[in-house]
């Protein structure tokens, strides 16, 4: 058997005899092998850098006393850096676990998306969760900042986690079972430690004490940095964060401080980072000379170029574009397919070559264009090519000018073989230029260059190519036209004809005889390329397998993750896996989060829609199904333990202390406590609740009293998605009535654009309140989104806002003002300043993302704007848009409203609809006044009330304006006519804009 020592020694040779360095655990506390300055400072700057060395990582908040199975306070991380990116890290990550005796046929290994951040240490880089059978064993990074500073070269950072390597390998589900050396176990060793620093870190540590060694230990990083001493000055920044961790894992850490804390830990760590790299370079750079900088034995082997055959194919062929990568996110998978496509389109527009439709297909790690029938050349073709204007190329006497004889003399012709032709509505001189059509593959490798260089996701990285950026390294090209290798070469990249199947395939690389092979190459080694094939593969198995059990999957409910786990697999193999039926004894929340969000699993289901004890997860290609449903299922175990541990923790604690501890929550240290934002909340419900009829005041009153109490629980530090969940859960088991327990989870409501609106009329104003205080503070204290930043997420609590109050015609009658201003009361009374200014601006925020919401929906934009002045009243508007969509076909509708907007083109804005009858004279003008008089005021009706009423005005409407001038030059008969007129406007329903809504009804 493999010992965990044995392990630790093999990945140390394996790394070693790759050209790595062998360097030593640090000598102060660390969270990760990352704060090592073997990692955190050597990533900086231009030298080369491997190495590889064991950390022992403490974690204070891990802390388990030794009963989780997974979670421990101190475990063991083995570090490797790469600097620079050798071009195949995935390759030599996945020999290392060969080494280590895992068997890569056997096992599912997944990379799964993870973007690293680290606010702390100003840090970033994207990657993946490395799953071995679900459980995550390594996190694979390229850094692209440390300490504020971009790096480059590109630092390729592996962080194997060697108790859960380990428990894989040996077969155990504590890691107090494993081996740790030949008759000696993990447990008889560290299991003491474990229990009595979980003690020390849970509940013995002084909290006084550790905030003044906190501030210390800033103190005299701040002294060593000015003393231009970085590692020391590195080694009291760790020593800071050890302390601040400490005092996490004792539940003293208030928002803002944790702000403040992360503030000047990022400050501290980038004048570290600043100050090495200076004193680095004082030292001329020394590694850059070592023999590190020519290591060998890492770079993957890269493909010749590819040479054409003198003679070309005369008849089309079908092309195809294979851009081969590292795992795609899920999400960028059908980004991709529509980049390609769509820049490929244009680069095939803009040749002269004919072609069949372009098509694209992708899964994680590879998008391929095919395009059939592409000709092997473009016809020829004559062009003018634009010299001066007319005037400026003849003189007056119609002599050539200078301008004109310099034009003729660049492009190599007479005078007199110059034509004239218009340019832009120009007249020009230019001359004939014939284009010789360019052959297939000149054209295509060109569309190669364009495409490849044009691919961008929402967050882009740098690897070892000098000029490309993207989601995730790009690492091979497959172009073929025909038989042809299309020559190209896009930055580092040449294309070839070799593609790169599943890596545990025996002959992972293939060769491509023709662009028609290569998509039944990619099947015939199990890839499925089309999504859509794909999600039906994933869809179908799982039906089986849950049918093999008696139950079943809600695939409309769980249609974001059948999504995900199919962008996740190119090789869909489903495996069934159980959980035991104690763990059913949680609320089904949390396990449907763990198996969701955690694990990406399907639950499985009975026939009622309850639990069975039974998931379904989708391994990537062959593998030992017992193997792979064995490591599942322990990693799931363990998660549930972990669930049980918070979930039993909160069960002892009554809903009053979790209520009280919010207190020492800070929401945002300027507008106060978790706790003073929740009495705000109850006091704006209550606020908004009156003169709506329905309202339950106890339940309401009772729910505000406990609003965002979970926010303490262990079970919502842990799995923040539970908020409101967990609230509703604890609430029953704690007595309360199942309406204030229901209000408390639909104050929560909607958790995402789209999702679900809360169930009760009292949840909907505690919603309401909730999103308006964040709305009105958050603008009071200057703190509104910018760009793509909205860390309060407040783009979401507007779209809120609006979604409620469009389902709820009983609270149509509350407008955004009115909730903005109710909540600047409360806050105004705590103390904080809150301007006229910013309750317009946050408004006036909320009626933007209305109309977003609209468009989104896709509201016809003529109908959006008709509607647009009612976006204040979003149950008003939503009013307005359905009597629109019944009246949308009603002809007579149609005449009116068009009447009624040629009144508001012709009435100045303001005009009032007082008007002296007297004066009035003319036939048509009395007819008019004559209806217009008996005319019921339906201001606050409705279109269809107001079409019913004043349909018999449009004919008269018409006459008055073919018979009568408005703007007569009596000053009293046009101020009647005028007021006659805005009297029809003012009886008409308020806030639509007649001009926009008779466009959208032509």
């Amino acid at each position: 058997m493999l010992t965990v020592q044995d392990a630790l020694l093999t990945l140390q040779k394996f790394w070693t005899d790759r050209g790595c360095l062998v360097v030593q655990p640090f000598n102060t506390e660390v969270g990760a092998g990352t704060m090592n300055p073997a990692t955190i400072l050597r990533v900086l700057g231009p030298e080369p850098w491997r190495v590889a060395y064991v950390e022992p990582s403490v974690r204070p908040d891990d802390s388990r006393y030794g009963e989780n199975p997974n979670r421990l306070q101190t475990h063991t991380q083995f570090q490797v850096i790469l600097k620079p990116d050798p071009g195949n890290p995935q390759e030599l990550y996945l020999q290392s676990l060969e080494a280590l005796g895992i068997d890569l046929d056997a096992h599912d290994v997944r990379f799964v998306e993870d973007n690293w951040a680290q606010p702390a240490i100003g840090a970033w880089g994207l990657g993946w969760e490395v799953w071995l059978d679900g459980m995550e064993v390594t996190q694979f990074t390229y850094f692209q900042q440390v300490g504020g500073q971009n790096l480059d070269p590109v630092s390729v950072e592996l962080t194997y986690g060697i108790e859960r390597i380990m428990m894989a390998q040996q077969g155990v589900t504590h890691f107090k079972d494993m081996v740790y050396a030949p008759g000696v176990t993990y447990g008889e060793l560290f299991g003491q430690s474990e229990f009595e620093m979980s003690r020390y870190y849970l509940d013995d540590a002084d909290i006084d004490t550790n905030r003044e060694l906190f501030a210390y230990y800033v103190a005299e990083a701040e002294r060593l940095i000015e003393a231009r001493l970085p590692v020391p000055a590195h080694t009291y920044v760790l020593k800071s964060s050890h302390a601040f961790n400490v005092l996490d894992a004792r539940g003293a850490i208030s928002t803002t401080e944790r702000a403040a804390a992360f503030a000047t830990m990022r400050r501290l760590s980038r004048e570290v980072s600043a100050l090495w790299v200076e004193r680095r370079q004082e030292l001329d750079f020394p590694l850059t000379k070592s023999t590190l900088s020519s290591m060998g034995g890492l770079a993957a082997p890269a493909p010749s170029a590819s040479v054409l055959p003198a003679e070309l194919p005369s008849e089309p062929a079908t092309f195809v574009l294979e851009i081969g990568t590292e795992e795609l996110p899920p999400h960028v998978v059908d980004q991709a397919i529509e980049q390609v496509r769509a820049l490929a389109t244009e680069a095939l527009a803009d040749s002269r070559l004919t072609y069949g439709d372009p098509s694209v297909a992708a899964t994680p790690r590879r998008i391929v264009l095919t395009v059939p029938a592409v000709s092997a050349t473009e016809p020829d073709a004559s062009t003018l090519r634009k010299g001066p204007k007319v005037a400026a190329a003849y003189d007056a006497s119609g002599e050539p000018t200078k301008a004109l004889q310099g034009f003729a003399r660049g492009q190599g012709v007479d005078v007199s073989d110059v034509v004239t032709a218009e340019f832009d509505g120009a007249s020009h001189v230019a001359v004939s230029v014939e284009q010789k059509g360019r052959t297939a593959p000149v054209v295509l490798a060109s569309l190669i260059e364009k495409v490849v260089e044009g691919l961008r996701a929402d967050r882009n990285m740098r690897w070892a190519d000098p000029q490309l950026a993207y989601s995730r390294p790009i690492r091979w090209l497959v172009a073929l036209w025909g038989d042809l290798v299309v020559p190209a070469q896009v930055s580092s990249l040449v294309t070839g004809r070799t593609t790169y199947v599943q890596r545990g395939d025996d002959t992972p690389l293939v060769d491509v005889a023709t662009a028609t092979d290569l998509i039944p190459t990619l099947g015939a080694h199990g890839i499925v390329l089309d999504v859509a094939a794909r999600r039906t593969e994933v869809v179908d198995q799982a039906t089986d397998l849950a049918q093999s059990v008696g139950g079943t999957i809600e695939f409309d409910g769980e249609s974001a993750l059948v999504e995900e786990i199919t962008n996740l697999v190119e090789q869909p193999v489903g495996i069934l896996g159980s959980y035991g039926e104690k763990y059913l004894e949680l609320p089904e929340q949390i396990l449907v989060t763990v198996m969701r969000k955690h694990q990406r699993y399907l639950p499985v289901r009975d026939a009622a829609g309850k639990l069975k004890p039974y998931f379904v997860t989708m391994a990537n290609g062959a593998c030992d199904p017992d193997v792979v449903r064995t490591g599942n299922e322990s990693v799931l175990r363990a998660r549930y333990e972990d669930a049980a541990f918070f979930f039993d923790a909160d069960l002892k604690v009554p809903l009053a202390e979790f209520r009280s501890a919010i207190d020492k929550l800070t929401f945002e240290e300027r507008v106060g406590s978790v706790a003073q934002r929740a009495d705000r909340i109850a006091a704006v419900a209550t606020k908004l609740a009156g003169g709506v009829e329905g309202v339950d005041s106890a339940t309401l009153q009772r729910a505000g009293e406990l609003a965002k109490f979970d926010l303490s629980t262990q079970m919502v530090v842990e799995l923040s998605s539970l908020a409101g969940t967990m609230a509703k859960v604890y609430a029953t088991r704690a007595g309360e009535t199942p309406a204030v327990a229901q209000a408390l989870y639909d104050m929560e409501c909607p958790r995402t654009a789209g999702g679900a609106l809360p169930e009760t009329l009292e949840g909907a104003l505690l919603a309401l309140a909730d999103r308006f205080d964040l709305l009105a503070a958050m603008f009071a204290i200057g703190a509104k989104p910018t760009g793509s930043s909205d860390p309060f997420a407040l783009r979401r609590a507007a779209l809120g806002v609006v979604s409620i109050l469009r389902a709820r015609p009983e609270l149509s009658a509350i407008t955004v003002k009115d909730g903005l201003q109710a909540a600047a009361m409360r806050l105004v009374a705590q103390g904080v300043t809150v301007s006229d200014e910013s309750i317009d601006a946050a408004a006036e925020f909320v009626r933007e993302r209305f109309v977003q919401q609209l468009r989104d929906e896709g509201v016809a934009a003529g109908v959006v704007d008709a509607v647009a002045p009612l976006t204040g009243r979003p149950g008003a508007a939503e009013q307005a848009l359905a009597d629109i969509a019944s009246l949308a076909d009603d002809a007579d509708f149609a005449k009116l409203v068009e009447a009624t907007q040629r009144i508001t083109r012709i009435v100045p804005e303001g005009t009032s609809s007082a008007y002296d009858a007297a004066v009035l004279t003319e036939p048509a003008e009395l007819r008019l006044e004559s209806q217009v008089a008996t005319l019921p005021d339906q201001s606050a009706a409705g279109l269809p009330e107001w079409a019913a009423t004043a349909g018999d005005l449009t004919d008269s409407l018409n006459t008055f304006f073919d018979d009568v001038l408005v703007m007569a030059q009596d000053p009293a008969v046009r101020a009647a006519r005028l007021g006659l007129l805005q009297s029809v406007v003012d009886k008409a329903p308020s806030g639509i804009d007649w001009k926009a809504l008779s466009s959208a009804l032509d």
